[in-house]
């Protein structure tokens, strides 16, 4: 069976059998040649008319029927690269029509499909740009306007002004950090050093962290990775207490510390967020479970979580003490997850958001 343009098998009932392909079409123009020229041949002998009169009539039919059948193959050749050459131009929406059942339908196909992955990303590229100059914008201006008033003589340059001047300064530092992580495992850059590890004083470290940098940074604007609300009760739930991972601590430290962040943002006053861990089906595989008491996600929006500077498109989503965060944060953790080679996604639940994240641990690497 022949492949599509995704290399896997094509679903309609011709593409095995390809009856309309370009080879059953060039052979067809032979076969139609010889009988043609067979045909007149034997009216020739039964009439008597000149062979020469008979091989001109012969001649003139066979190139009327390649002109149609070249035409009927250029065509669409000529079309191809029209779009091609509009794709290169930066034109991503031009499309080839997609009319045919042989080797030109499958490549329309295929050229169809490269322009629409090549307008997402050159779409993602712009949001990406803009997004990003939206989120240092804001920190610089900050920044700007503490050190103008202080230069202007407004303000005095006193604990409490370089204070707020520090803030800003973390702040950007911090979505720059979280760019550059990005960055790094978009281009595959960093290393998983898989260890061994217990899963309960592990996890307890990263939620006695989150702890002390949210008491310690109260009050203060909130970046990437690092939530500022101490308001919010965090509960671990490891079973069975023994429980052991395989994994590299420091990205399972950025899956566990952003979605902590994410779940603490969308909290009620006073609200509760669990970390729940349990055995995964292989040795060593883990189970990592986060559920807030916020508004959720709406279903339609599952499938957007995890994408670039995506916050949400419910109302009021954040609670008290968060600015909104980058929308990096689940990104990050999605590709740390990626790279163990696990799932992560949204679960039902009956309250809040509940996300889960699966790693495989020792599984066996299929062939």
């Amino acid at each position: 069976m022949s492949a599509g343009p995704d290399g896997g098998p094509r679903g309609e009932p011709w593409a095995g059998m390809r009856p309309f392909s370009i080879k059953t079409k060039l052979g067809a123009l032979v076969v139609i040649s010889v009988l043609i020229t067979t045909g007149l041949s034997m009216i020739a002998v039964h009439t008597k008319t000149e062979l020469r009169f008979i091989m001109v009539f012969s001649m003139i039919a066979t190139l009327l029927i390649t002109q149609f059948v070249a035409h009927s193959l250029t065509a669409p050749l000529d079309e191809m690269n029209l779009v091609a050459r509009s794709i290169s131009h930066g034109d991503y929406t031009r499309r080839v029509r997609e009319n045919r059942r042989d080797e030109l339908g499958d490549l329309a196909e295929t050229i169809n499909v490269m322009a629409d992955e090549l307008e997402a990303q050159d779409q993602h590229r712009k949001e990406l740009v803009a997004n990003v100059s939206h989120e240092l914008r804001t920190p610089i201006a900050g920044l700007r306007a503490v050190l103008e008033n202080v230069v202007d003589g407004i303000a005095e340059a006193d604990t409490e002004t370089m204070r707020t001047a520090l803030k800003q300064t973390e702040r950007l530092g911090r979505l720059v950090e979280t760019l550059l992580d990005l960055s790094r495992l978009d281009n595959g850059v960093v290393p998983l050093r898989k260890r061994r590890f217990e899963v309960w004083p592990y996890l307890s470290g990263v939620l006695k962290e989150a702890n002390m940098v949210a008491s310690a940074r109260a009050g203060m604007a909130s970046g990437s990775g690092s939530h500022t609300r101490s308001d919010v009760h965090l509960h671990l739930d490891v079973s069975p207490p023994e429980l052991t991972a395989h994994a590299d601590p420091e990205r399972i430290h950025q899956v566990v510390a952003n979605l902590i962040d994410n779940a603490v943002k969308h909290s009620p006053p006073h609200g509760r967020v669990t970390l729940k861990a349990r055995p995964g089906a292989y040795p060593d595989s883990l189970e990592l479970e986060v559920l807030d008491e916020g508004p959720g996600i709406p279903r339609s929006e599952w499938h957007r979580v995890f994408e670039r500077f995506n916050r949400g498109s419910v109302r009021r989503p954040h609670g008290p003490g968060s600015d909104g965060g980058t929308g990096l944060g689940l990104a990050i953790a999605r590709w740390a997850v990626d790279l163990h080679g696990g799932r992560i996604g949204v679960a039902e639940s009956e309250r809040g958001c509940r996300i889960l994240v699966t790693l495989p641990g020792e599984s066996p690497v299929s062939g």
